[in-house]
């Protein structure tokens, strides 16, 4: 049986998110946005984090779910004195023609039993990452919190004195808690809750109804779906790589970094989920945040960007906090967006490739896309004969990788596309050309005596990123390059479990010390193009069982014991998980009333 150290689930509505305990604690909530500092954030310090919990007096055991098709959790606590319920969700619904997504966290505590179980509350918000607390103050029917630049509401029915004193209440009645940045709740409270709650819950259910998703592991898929939405910030589109920073990699690896920011090289699988289930919306608002970036960033792209399109993501050290289990440093901003990674134009060009050759999108109407395909190929033909940090961000050495070639290859095949879309002749040729550029880059990887594609020119090592290979159909899936390619791979860097390292050679850190999810659905996706699809159903089997209680995903396993390492949850790996069903399902396609 996995162990899992990531017991929470997160709740959301694309403006925040929130993680919630199993112990009933907000242990990260970030306001007033996914990358500015956090509210709440004993995740990384559980003395300077602050704390929102709703504990009872006495011992108490609890467990946790969503509410079926949603992404409203509910935590029940079991007591000597009783049993209560703790609703915890973000508003979202639509209203006057666009959504209503404000920054307001609700917590709605009702009792389950007759007994009338004794609970304290308590809620003590930080700002400046833990520096300093709010200062508290009595309203009538609310507490406020200032720091002199932001205010917190927090509007209730329980009496305000229990939050200026130590005394547990009797909960015999359903309580409610809605905590707000800036704006306060100006409406009946009661009423409003379970209003917000009914509306809420149509929201999500009414959003998975219109997704498109078959019925091998579907239950899954639809997590991972909701998920994944919860990570787009919808003011730009931008989806971010997970809500945390500075949760390791391993114990001990220094491995911490701050993932609140959009990867344009994870453009592809994210937009390739999203079409697999036919959500064109959030498909449509991602595809304009990353044309919005091509078009201001006149010169090199970077690897990543802050939500609003921001440039420059300085990383420094939070010292005076002790990090996730004792792990330093904790870390906020990114050094990696003044990194080389030239996959980034191939990844930007693919992103965008539905928009103009998938019919369901108005494209015809586009006066753009002459002048933006040409900005993409102008930059792979300045930097196809590079090196670079590759994609697992090498921050002190550089090679020409096998997957930054790949990418502009790719990249180029999308040109063309996009060229016979719009018929531009002189453009198709022009990428044609670009691409077998590319394409003599890869060759070189070939090590024709082991037979697979190693990471970089004149390199030894083998790197999981190199499935794509296949997976693009760079290398035909039935040919025997392929299957020599894919066993080679896993015969150096799959566990038993099925799992899959990145690459097994030292880099800036050492050696890595846990494998990373994502590959570990690449290598599913790889078995099932190669007609492996039995193995490809049994390990995606096993895969699922390193999700925690509610089925979240982190980004990094420690293959001996199980256990969840890295940012949480992890867009990407929930990403992996729908892309491989999705192509699984594709490969059975069995009738609906067979076995």
């Amino acid at each position: 049986m996995s162990k899992h150290l990531y017991q929470s689930g997160i709740i959301g509505n694309c403006a925040f998110m929130a993680h919630v305990q199993m112990n009933t604690n907000i242990s990260w909530l970030c306001w007033p946005s996914f990358d500015s500092s956090f509210i709440f954030g004993s995740m990384l310090d559980e003395d300077k984090g602050g704390e929102f919990s709703i504990l009872p007096v006495g011992d108490y055991s609890s467990k946790q779910y969503y509410i079926e098709n949603t992404n409203i959790i509910r935590t029940e606590i079991t007591t000597g004195d009783g049993t209560y319920r703790i609703t915890d969700f973000a508003p979202r619904f639509r209203q006057y023609q666009r959504y209503f997504k404000p920054l307001m966290l609700i917590r709605k505590i009702e009792p389950l039993t007759t007994d009338r179980p004794r609970i304290h509350i308590k809620c003590r918000p930080v700002h400046a990452h833990g520096l300093g607390h709010f200062e508290k103050y009595r309203g009538s029917n609310h507490v406020e919190f200032r720091n002199g630049t932001e205010q917190l509401r927090l509007t209730t029915n329980i009496p305000v004195s229990h939050f200026f004193g130590e005394t547990p209440i009797v909960l015999s009645e359903t309580k409610y808690l809605v905590l707000t940045y800036g704006n306060p709740l100006e409406a009946p409270l009661e009423r409003t809750v379970e209003e917000f709650l009914r509306e809420t819950i149509t929201y999500w259910r009414t959003w998975i109804k219109h997704a498109t998703i078959s019925t091998f592991y579907q239950e899954e898929v639809i997590r991972s779906a909701l998920t994944l939405k919860l990570h787009q910030y919808e003011d730009t589109g931008a989806i971010i790589a997970a809500s945390t920073t500075s949760l390791p990699e391993y114990p001990g690896s220094g491995r911490n970094w701050d993932y609140r920011y959009c990867w344009l090289r994870d453009s592809y699988y994210v937009l390739s989920a999203l079409n697999h289930i036919g959500q064109f919306e959030e498909m449509e608002q991602y595809a304009h945040y990353i044309t919005d970036i091509t078009h201001a960033d006149t010169g090199r792209l970077q690897p990543l960007y802050g939500i609003n399109g921001q440039l420059k993501l300085s990383e420094k050290m939070l010292d005076h906090l002790a990090g996730y289990q004792g792990n330093k440093p904790v870390r906020v901003g990114n050094q990696a967006y003044e990194h080389i990674q030239n996959d980034v134009y191939g990844q930007a060009m693919i992103a965008l490739l539905p928009l103009y050759t998938d019919h369901r999108f108005v494209f015809r109407e586009r006066s753009d896309t002459a002048r933006w395909v040409d900005y993409i190929l102008k930059k792979i033909e300045e930097t196809i004969d590079e090196q670079d940090a590759g994609i697992w961000e090498f921050r002190n050495f550089a090679n020409h990788h096998c997957y930054s070639n790949l990418f502009q290859w790719a990249g180029c095949a999308a040109a063309q596309k996009i060229g016979v879309a719009i018929g531009d002749d002189e453009l198709i040729q022009r990428a044609k050309a670009l691409g077998q550029r590319a394409t003599q880059y890869v060759e070189r990887c070939y090590d024709e005596k082991r037979q697979v594609y190693t990471n970089a020119v004149d390199s030894p090592h083998l790197d999981a990123s190199t499935l794509q290979l296949i997976m693009m159909h760079y290398l035909d899936p039935a040919s025997d390059r392929a299957q020599h390619h894919l066993r080679a791979l896993e015969k150096e860097l799959k566990t038993p479990q099925g799992l899959f390292y990145r690459y097994l050679h030292a880099d800036d850190f050492g050696r890595p010390k846990s494998t990373f999810l994502i590959c570990a659905f690449w290598y599913v996706e790889a078995l099932a193009c190669v007609g492996r699809i039995d193995e490809a159903v049994s390990t995606f089997e096993r895969l699922l069982s390193y999700s925690n209680h509610l089925m979240l995903f982190s980004e990094d396993v420690d293959e001996n014991d199980g256990s969840q390492w890295g940012n949480f949850p992890q867009a990407y790996s929930h990403v992996g998980l729908m892309n491989a069903a999705y192509r699984i399902s594709m490969k059975l396609d069995r009738p609906i009333f067979l076995p």
